[in-house]
């Protein structure tokens, strides 16, 4: 299992680089460095300039893997969708009564991250607070259209596809799939970013995860509307 988890590869749709940062040594630096960045001064505040001095490289270099640093934003929370989607398939696969596959594929994609060592030069930690608070900044513009059209977006809305599906399997007769399951999705990344910064306005805290808070009401609305 180690072997084949090792050949994995999370694909991120090619239109939003110049040059896949996958192929080669540089870009994979680029990609580490960047994701170390961000984290530690916020998307505002980095530009290919701090990253191409924290490489010891040209800043040109940056611009033949990425054309701007919003492209580059998408790449990162792309592939972090992407590997999402990757732990929901891998950890849900063998479970086949419906309650206790939605319970788990609620808890992968609203729990704090570990680190995943399957990709060594992505630090998924790190990733994942990046995504906390800056995910939206990926798709908060005017572009958000052709951008969505283009796919960028795809691995984001494959894994709100697949919780969907694993809400209608618990029950079929609930017409909001769909809606509920962004929700979770998007709500459990909000909660995380509250329970760090506006700690009283929530009740998700050391002992209460937001895991607890959207399996307790996504069953008891699904039992609802039964």
């Amino acid at each position: 299992m180690k072997n084949l988890l090792s050949n994995i590869k999370i694909e991120v749709p090619p239109g939003i680089y110049i040059k896949n940062p996958e192929s080669s040594t540089l870009g994979k630096r680029i990609i580490t460095q960047s994701i170390q960045l961000i984290e530690a001064q916020g998307f505002e505040n980095f530009n290919f300039k701090k990253l191409g001095l924290a490489l010891g490289s040209n800043e040109s270099s940056i611009y033949r893997y990425f054309e701007s640093k919003h492209k580059l934003l998408i790449y990162l929370t792309s592939w972090y969708w992407g590997w999402i989607e990757y732990q929901l398939v891998l950890e849900t696969y063998s479970i086949t009564q419906p309650e206790e596959k939605l319970k788990k594929a609620i808890k992968v994609v609203t729990r704090t991250t570990k680190e995943d060592t399957t990709f060594s030069h992505i630090n998924e930690v790190m990733l994942n607070r990046i995504v906390i608070n800056e995910n939206s900044k990926s798709y908060l513009t005017k572009d958000v259209d052709i951008e969505n059209e283009d796919g960028y977006f795809i691995a984001y809305k494959r894994v709100v596809y697949r919780l969907a599906e694993m809400i209608s399997e618990y029950n079929a007769s609930y017409s909001y799939a769909l809606s509920l399951s962004s929700t979770i999705i998007e709500g459990g990344l909000h909660q995380q970013f509250i329970k760090i910064h506006f700690k009283s306005i929530t009740n998700c805290n050391a002992n209460t995860t937001p895991s607890d808070f959207f399996t307790d009401v996504t069953l008891k609305t699904l039992s609802y509307a039964r």
